[in-house]
């Protein structure tokens, strides 16, 4: 499991700062580079943040780590409320389809559920860390009833081709998940996930 990094009590404004610090860093090596990002409440107000940062958002394609299957005006789309806030700023926005081809990512963003799932990688779905494939098809058991949707996921193996990892995770239960999770205490998704990790994972907790 690779070093993880602890970061408590940072607001939304702290962590778009220190995402865009990491774009900033990506660019200066790479003429262009992905990301990964989560959908869920807890991105999109750090998402507003992040959009208002100078950065080369030409350079930088973003990824959904998951979608619901609706369509990309349902209030339930991730893409369609990734594009909303930051194509504007220029950003090259990609949908997740069943047959993409994931890029490299310079930097994978995670959340997590209160069942240990990360992108929509649930429990039931029994995530592998040697997937054949980098996208699948899932349907999350139970499925949550704010979002009772088929999804499409990023794999472990598409999530940890990546330079760096980043958790964001409200809440003290979902960080004793994930504590645990770091000490090999369950075989959650979250856990799958960290051991098949290969470089840095930081979470803001």
């Amino acid at each position: 499991m690779p070093t993880t990094e602890l970061i408590e009590g940072a607001d939304d404004g702290a962590i778009a700062a220190w995402f865009a610090e990491r774009l900033r860093a990506a660019l200066g090596v790479c003429d262009r580079i992905a990301v990964t990002v989560p959908g869920g409440s807890t991105p999109f107000p750090i998402f507003d943040r992040l959009a208002r940062e100078d950065l080369p958002w030409q350079r930088v394609s973003v990824w959904p780590g998951d979608d619901r299957i609706v369509a990309e005006d349902h209030p339930a789309s991730n893409v369609g409320k990734i594009r909303a806030r930051l194509e504007p700023a220029g950003a090259r926005i990609v949908p997740l389809t069943q047959d993409a081809a994931p890029p490299h990512f310079a930097l994978a963003w995670l959340g997590m559920g209160a069942d240990g799932h990360v992108a929509s990688l649930f429990p039931n779905t029994d995530p592998r860390a040697d997937d054949p494939l980098p996208v699948r098809r899932l349907t999350p058991d139970p499925l949550p009833p704010e979002a009772p949707f088929d999804r499409l996921s990023l794999t472990i193996p598409a999530l940890v081709d990546s330079d760096e990892i980043v958790f964001v995770i409200r809440g003290d239960d979902k960080r004793a998940i994930f504590e645990a999770a770091l000490r090999a205490e369950h075989d959650l998704p979250v856990a799958r996930l960290l051991r098949a990790a290969r470089h840095k994972v930081t979470c803001f907790c």
